[in-house]
């Protein structure tokens, strides 16, 4: 993996779990990039690198267009903030292999305020804080 693949899982998994943090610890931040790595693991349908897993259009909602999030993951600015640091030292520890799978092979989750159409109840591994984990796809 490369140093952008870490800085893109990082800037993700902050985009999308930061606000866990705090009230479930790493942990929450760990299962974001869990189901990065286990989409990896699917390159024909998510993409080969994990830059293109998460920039991929309407898969990680911290990247579309009109979320605000993206404005604040694009920027320098979170540099500073040590959950950040937290997120980078989580990344490049989850695509050397080294962080266990917290999801239990999830390769989809959502927040709890909603609930997307391929929600199924039978596919749930593992929910934590905010956050619904599943796994839908069979074993490649």
């Amino acid at each position: 993996m490369t140093n952008y693949d870490i800085d893109i899982c990082a800037r993700t998994i902050y985009g999308e779990a930061r606000g866990e943090y705090q009230a479930h610890g790493p942990a929450a931040l760990i299962a974001v990039g869990n189901v990065i790595l286990n989409r990896h693991k699917r390159p024909e349908k998510y993409g080969k690198t994990v830059a293109d897993i998460c920039l991929k259009p309407r898969q990680f909602s911290c990247w579309d267009q009109k979320d605000p999030n993206r404005l604040v993951i694009q920027g320098d600015t979170i540099m500073t903030d040590p959950v950040f640091n937290i997120c980078l030292i989580i990344a490049r520890k989850i695509v050397e292999g080294l962080w266990p799978d917290l999801t239990r092979g999830s390769d989809h989750y959502h927040n709890t305020s909603c609930l997307p159409y391929w929600a199924r109840a039978g596919k749930v591994q593992l929910r934590l804080g905010k956050h619904v984990f599943y796994k839908l796809e069979k074993e490649a």
